[in-house]
């Protein structure tokens, strides 16, 4: 049994790292940060016009980095402990893919923020088809309750 985190390349998934990180702690079990990443050419941040074109050995180790990079900022020490996986499918699919063959308890995503509170493609496809439980968080700097706050206190 696990808690599995969906991770984007964005700082949005900090409180969702970090609550799930708590869930896992709590449950006693291991927590699984999954990102995925297109597997067609050119989806790095790192590409730049008139750049080298990168292998699919490249594009996965600028996923792995960003994973680990996400994860680190969010946990700090804590992150040493976090199974990484990084998937080269659609963001969806990977995450429902990962809790099932991983055996989820929990899935973890970061809401989307914005102005219109409407879930996204990825999460409206994770909770139809996820074998668990998703709970969606709010980023922590756009909640008006203290969800950062409270959990900066509470290390996982």
């Amino acid at each position: 049994m696990t808690v599995v985190v969906g991770v984007k390349r964005s700082s949005d998934s900090r409180a969702a790292i970090r609550l799930a990180a708590q869930e896992a702690l709590y449950r006693g079990t291991t927590l699984i940060a999954v990102m995925a990443y297109p597997a067609e050419r050119g989806w790095s941040p790192a590409v730049k016009p008139g750049a080298t074109s990168l292998t699919p050995a490249d594009d996965r180790a600028v996923a792995d980095n960003l994973l680990h990079e996400a994860v680190s900022d969010a946990l700090g020490d804590s992150a040493e402990h976090v199974e990484h996986r990084v998937v080269a499918d659609l963001a969806g699919r990977a995450l429902v893919h990962v809790a099932q063959t991983a055996n989820a308890q929990l899935l973890v995503l970061a809401a989307r923020h914005g102005i219109a509170k409407v879930l996204g493609t990825v999460s409206q496809y994770v909770l139809r088809n996820a074998p668990c439980p998703v709970l969606t968080v709010p980023e922590a700097d756009t909640d008006s309750r203290g969800l950062e706050t409270a959990q900066q206190r509470v290390s996982p």
